[in-house]
């Protein structure tokens, strides 16, 4: 199958669930269907090259086939399969089987969907969906990983476009995302973390970015931290898919229980890349004023808003020699006043390097405008005590109710970044002290405007030069209707 061929085949099984469940619930049955069919025509793949390597001999191949991942045979998919009654259980049973066979990698990896509900899903609907998967092998030989995780990011998105509000939940705009990893710059054997990782576009970008540039990807260490128990289970699946193993996704709240500790202090990370749910008021922020990891480093953020709680979470997980973070955010972490005592502390450490200020509707199902901040613990000699703002907010194509990053849009901001120069009206580099004078406001319009009011400056003999040729048109115009008067 064709790429596009391939997309349209598993996004077809979405579509045979229309009129039955809500569309925000797809995702919860399509992925484990899909992640259960693909593991299952793995194993046998494993077992037939086992078998060709021992000449048909069973017992030999048996004893010498390796598997990524264990399939018990009553697990199969084969055997669910044939089950016409109560076909939901058979699917439950399978799944968990093949969970408790692989405990330290799938452990709980396919989620907790209802699948012996039959008021949602009908005997019937399941053998639908279970023979619309069986027409095609998704064996390694018949569907590369590159080509299946390409397809899985491609369903993401759909459901993501299907299901409204929920989409912000696990999926980061794909072009910002291509953007935020190019300004990280992620290396070979360095670790990388998503604190909110949603279903791991960030973190798996990071991989397929150095896989591209043809460096060892599979030494880039890769953690994820995530509260809903079904995205964090996309997310592992994801990962999977692309043919990446070397990485650890846990569920959980990151503000009240980090997973991620070492010697009792949160873990420290050369790259952070992140996309927190923004303004969230449901928070322990009684918990936070009292941290025993000492991420209150500036603050205490307000009990409706958390986003500072997230950042300076962030910045207390960062490496101390080379660490570096990205943080997609609406505008408003940049100026607000409740924030303005941690923000200018965030300043005076001179841990922000640059502020990239992009369009609207780059948020999921949102019209609001987004931001970049960038930070690090090790500025660059020549970057110390400044601060790049960049004013991109028009380099942005808007489709519809979405917007997204062109090829042309992500080479200027890359290129900005890295230049780390003045731009009339599209970037600035300013002294920490003048953003200190302005009450620790980062407010990018304060400093960048690429407003056109339409006014076009000249010089004084170009004007007289103007003045005077429009009074010779003017003269002859006037000539030419008198004569025609006469």
């Amino acid at each position: 199958m064709t790429q596009q061929q391939l997309e349209k085949y598993l996004w077809g099984a979405a579509t045979q669930l229309r009129g039955t469940i809500d569309a925000g619930d797809y995702k919860q049955y399509i992925f484990p269907l899909l992640f259960f069919k693909r593991i299952c025509d793995v194993y046998d793949e494993e077992f037939e090259k086992a078998l060709a390597e021992s000449d048909g001999d069973m017992e030999y191949a048996a004893f010498a086939e390796h598997h990524h991942f264990i399939v018990p045979k009553e697990a199969h998919w084969n055997e669910v399969r044939e089950t016409t009654t109560n076909v939901g259980m058979a699917l439950q049973e399978a799944m968990r089987a093949i969970e408790k066979a692989n405990p330290d990698t799938l452990y709980g990896i396919f989620g907790d969907a209802s699948w012996t509900n039959k008021n949602r899903l009908s005997d019937e609907t399941l053998i639908n969906l279970i023979e619309h998967y069986s027409q095609h092998k998704l064996s390694l030989s018949t569907i590369a990983d590159d080509k299946l995780g390409n397809a899985y990011e491609y369903l993401i998105k759909e459901f993501a476009d299907d299901s409204g509000h929920t989409a912000a939940e696990f999926y980061t705009n794909r072009t910002v995302v291509k953007l935020m990893t190019l300004i990280m710059d992620p290396q070979p054997g360095e670790s990388v973390y998503d604190p909110t990782c949603g279903s791991g576009g960030l973190l798996l970008n990071c991989a397929l970015h150095l896989k591209e540039e043809g460096k060892e990807y599979r030494t880039l260490k890769l953690y994820g931290q995530e509260i809903n128990l079904l995205t964090s289970a996309i997310a592992r699946m994801n990962m999977f898919m692309h043919g990446i193993e070397e990485f650890s996704i846990v569920r959980g709240d990151t503000l009240a229980t980090p997973a991620f500790l070492e010697n009792d202090e949160l873990k420290r990370f050369n790259v952070i890349l992140a996309n927190p749910p923004y303004s969230i008021k449901t928070w322990d922020q009684k918990s936070f004023a009292n941290d025993p990891y000492g991420r209150n480093l500036w603050g205490l953020p307000p009990q409706g808003c958390a986003d500072y709680a997230f950042q300076q979470h962030i910045q207390k997980s960062l490496d101390a020699k080379n660490g570096r973070s990205i943080s997609l955010w609406p505008h408003g972490v940049l100026f607000r006043d409740s924030e303005a005592v941690m923000r200018r502390k965030m300043i005076e450490q001179d841990m922000v390097e640059c502020v990239i200020g992009l369009g609207p509707n780059l948020f999921y199902n949102s019209p609001m405008e987004a931001c970049l901040l960038i930070t690090t613990t090790n500025k660059a000699a020549s970057r110390k005590g400044k601060i790049l703002i960049v004013n991109a907010v028009k380099e942005v194509k808007q489709d519809k109710n979405i917007a997204f990053l062109e090829d042309k849009h992500i080479d200027k901001i890359y290129k900005t970044y890295l230049d780390f120069k003045d731009q009339e009206g599209f970037c600035k580099v300013l002294p920490i002290e003048e953003v200190l004078a302005n009450r620790g406001s980062l407010n990018i319009a304060q400093y960048v405007s690429n407003v056109d009011n339409g006014i076009k400056k000249v010089s004084i003999d170009d004007a007289l030069s103007n003045w005077e040729e429009s009074s010779i048109q003017l003269k002859k115009s006037m000539n030419e209707l008198f004569q025609i008067l006469n």
